[in-house]
């Protein structure tokens, strides 16, 4: 599919380029870009959680784990490949593993990823996530 870029003169057509081509990485690009900008998705979530595993003896991890405004948690798994490998099972792996999560494990999640994003911060993790809802 064909990317346009819109502006006051026109649309500019791009060609089609895969991340490897334009030098971005998955995980310290993609997946940076879209943590701190997660409105280009939907202006309606919030990041709660990066690389989110918190599971016994869990090796998966969630690339970044958002929640919207209906209080839904929002699973956002980056892939750089063309077929996306097992995507659809892994939907449905990480649908199961984060839908027995209540509001005090998002809570949680959310603190520890403020922790560990802004280790001097003092912010409220859980009033925080309560005015966004």
């Amino acid at each position: 599919m064909p990317l346009f870029e819109i502006s006051e003169s026109g649309m500019a057509r791009h060609s089609a380029a895969s991340l490897a081509e334009l030098g971005l990485r998955e995980r310290q690009d993609l997946q940076r870009l879209l943590r701190d900008d997660i409105g280009v998705l939907d202006s309606n979530l919030k990041v709660i959680s990066e690389e989110f595993g918190n599971w016994e003896d869990a090796r998966r991890r969630i690339d970044l784990l958002a929640l919207d405004r209906e209080g839904r948690l929002v699973v956002i798994e980056l892939k750089r490949t063309e077929d996306g490998g097992h995507m659809d099972l892994q939907a449905l792996r990480y649908a199961a593993m984060v839908s027995p999560m209540v509001f005090d494990d998002i809570a949680a999640a959310y603190e520890k990823f403020l922790a560990r994003m802004e280790p001097d911060h003092n912010r409220d993790a859980r009033h925080e996530l309560i005015s966004f809802l």
